[in-house]
């Protein structure tokens, strides 16, 4: 038995190898600082969606309603939205906070309408003495 000869074992590497990690996070790294510029100018986005807190108080919202063509429509409690022109509306809103100041309005605007005309709405809802408003959106599906 003299023939064989004993090699030494080897010691096993227990170690991992993350270069290739280095490798295809700096991939990754470059890649995004490449697209993240093009996605802030060029996103298109489709509102309103959103999944916020559903409001299940008691008391009934009082709903404002704009229209793609800009038509304002009122639904105060349980009466059906009805189209009604900026001053019939300021004098029932201005009925409503008076019997309740902390009166909550949503404002349902229509997607096809320019951001813009929803602010104006809200600001129009401050002038009036609306200090609650929220905005309605659909559900993320």
């Amino acid at each position: 038995m003299s023939g064989f000869e004993r090699r030494p074992k080897r010691k096993l590497a227990s170690e991992m190898n993350v270069v290739p990690y280095i490798d295809v996070m700096l991939v990754l790294l470059v890649i995004f600082m490449i697209t993240a510029p093009l996605l802030q100018t060029g996103v298109e986005v489709s509102l309103p969606e959103g999944s916020g807190q559903i409001d299940n108080k008691d008391e009934a919202p009082v709903v404002v309603t704009v229209s793609r063509d800009n038509r304002l429509y009122l639904s105060i409690a349980d009466d059906p939205k009805q189209a009604i022109a900026r001053e019939t509306a300021v004098q029932l809103l201005q009925t409503s906070l008076g019997n309740n100041p902390t009166l909550k309005v949503h404002v349902a605007a229509d997607q096809g309408i320019e951001y813009g005309e929803v602010m104006a709405s809200i600001e129009w809802l401050k002038q009036v003495g609306v200090t609650r408003v929220g905005l309605v959106t659909k559900p993320v599906e």
